[in-house]
């Protein structure tokens, strides 16, 4: 199998404890965030990843080029600004297979990739993470069957099932929508996830957002640990 890892995130939330790097190229011990993603990508399998770039991409290449260990590494560069969505669409006409594990590339979350699985009807499959007590993040509700049925937007919840940013989507999941060039991918699936019939499944695993400084810090320690 094959992912698309969106590695072009500018760090301006960090910008007072890493110097001026991509997101996913912040250092946790001495290796960069995005290195720990790869490897977790390699213990499940993932023979071929496209890496979304576009801030400082060169930083990238320059340290991976085109291979990590048995993973074969593909660029797919921003020359401007294109959102999540439009990163996403762009890295898919380099897509091989008619599936794709989708991966935010300043999040890490330990769930075991082959445990998402499309049904015949759905474009797209979202990883769920409970949390309790947060304001950082909004919800997704789901029924009894795995179906999403609403996008909760941020507020402080005492309990809730955040996105946990890994996704398994059908390549022709923006196939018969008129879009921007530069677009979200959490508002495109916020608005159409009765069209593409998403799912979702929770995972009580682990999870480490790198976006905030405090949580960088936090993740020098655990994820160091838990590779």
């Amino acid at each position: 199998m094959e992912a698309i890892v969106l590695a072009g995130g500018l760090g301006t939330r960090l910008r007072g404890v890493v110097s001026d790097l991509p997101k996913p190229m912040a250092p946790i011990g001495d290796k960069p965030f995005l290195e720990y993603i790869l490897r977790y990508l390699q213990n499940n399998d993932i023979i071929r990843v496209i890496l979304s770039v576009g801030y400082k991409w060169e930083t990238i290449k320059e340290y991976f080029r085109n291979k990590f260990e048995n993973i074969e590494l593909i660029y797919s560069v921003e020359n401007q600004p294109l959102g999540t969505g439009g990163a996403i669409k762009k890295a898919m006409s380099q897509v091989k297979n008619n599936q794709v594990y989708i991966i935010n590339g300043d999040t890490f979350f330990d769930i075991d990739l082959k445990s998402l699985s499309l049904a015949n009807d759905s474009k797209l499959i979202l990883s769920l993470k409970p949390m309790s007590n947060f304001d950082r993040y909004g919800c997704v509700e789901i029924d009894m069957n795995g179906m999403v049925t609403a996008f909760i937007e941020k507020d402080y919840n005492e309990y809730g099932n955040i996105n946990g940013g890994i996704y398994l989507a059908s390549r022709d999941i923006f196939d018969g929508f008129s879009l921007e060039d530069k677009f979200s991918f959490e508002e495109f699936i916020k608005n159409n996830f009765r069209k593409l019939k998403i799912r979702a499944k929770v995972f009580d695993y682990y999870f480490i957002d790198i976006g905030i400084p405090e949580d960088y810090t936090r993740a020098q320690e655990e994820l160091i640990e838990h590779i």
